[in-house]
């Protein structure tokens, strides 16, 4: 199965927008999108928690998006483009935004649950960093 959005044709400004909206509806603020170059690259957030407000930063990658596109055959070569990819990037970002929302619409997560990973801490680091920086700081559990 190929990457997910390989074909879309719509401007990753308008997916970022939409991002920001969707995150809007649920309780984030201060909503701001990273440019790199002119394009989308990323964006960060603001969401009040059972612990105070919490800054969170999604990034969207669309280098990976690019190498994923280029590994894939079934993909056209003329779509493996960094453009190309900056679109896919942003709208798998806006999908799986969407599916952890409806997690949350549904009562089965808190947003600040969900986007655990990209929780800002002190120093601008996301949780996932400090994880994968030190991973024996969190022991593996049995079921």
């Amino acid at each position: 199965m190929s990457i997910a959005n390989y074909s879309t044709s719509i401007d990753p400004v308008k997916t970022a927008g939409e991002i920001m909206g969707m995150l809007s509806t649920h309780g984030a603020s201060n909503v701001v999108v990273t440019y790199e170059h002119g394009v989308p690259s990323g964006l960060s957030f603001t969401v009040p928690t059972g612990f105070g407000d919490r800054g969170f930063e999604l990034p969207v990658r669309a280098t990976g998006v690019l190498l994923a596109m280029q590994r894939d055959r079934a993909i056209p070569r003329s779509k493996c483009t960094q453009v190309q990819a900056s679109r896919v990037a942003w709208r798998v970002a806006r999908d799986w935004l969407r599916a952890q929302l409806a997690l949350i619409d549904a009562g089965l997560a808190g947003l600040d649950e969900v986007m655990m990973p990209y929780m800002l801490a002190d120093g601008g680091r996301t949780a996932w960093e400090l994880y994968a920086g030190s991973q024996g700081q969190i022991e593996g559990g049995t079921q």
